[in-house]
């Protein structure tokens, strides 16, 4: 494998965890989403597979967003009896969105997303460095 193949690998790493965070992002913005009308559902939480895929030219397995699966988890309950969207008792069923778990995520994703941009940088930097040794 030569520095080409690890700056591709990482890149499709860099791919992947930018799709992993433009999730988060949306799970965030829609954290107070509630239905408009009432029985409805409100948002419901996604969350990022990965899955690995050999890359024939490379001789290697790359990363890529597999599914995106919505999250079964339990929906929460907050009073409003005023809500549109409230049920008979007053109570809105509310997304199964936890921002403190969603912003964890994401700075899990932007780690890896530093690290293989290294890797990238590190391959780019020897690259340079032996045409520099190869010019002398």
């Amino acid at each position: 494998m030569d520095l080409a193949d690890s700056m591709s690998i990482a890149a499709s790493a860099l791919r992947a965890q930018s799709g992993r965070m433009r999730v988060i992002a949306e799970n965030i913005a829609n954290a107070d989403s509630t239905a408009q009308t009432a029985g409805g559902s409100p948002y419901q939480r996604q969350v990022v597979t990965f899955e690995n895929v050999f890359n024939n030219e490379l001789g290697a397995q790359e990363v890529r967003v597999g599914r995106i699966t919505l999250d079964d988890s339990d929906f929460g309950q907050k009073y409003d009896p005023g809500h549109p969207a409230a049920n008979d008792s007053g109570y809105v069923a509310t997304p199964n969105v936890n921002t403190l778990v969603e912003m964890m995520d994401m700075r899990q994703a932007q780690r890896s997303y530093e690290a293989n941009l290294n890797v990238i940088r590190s391959s780019r930097s020897m690259a340079i460095s032996t045409l520099d040794v190869l010019r002398a």
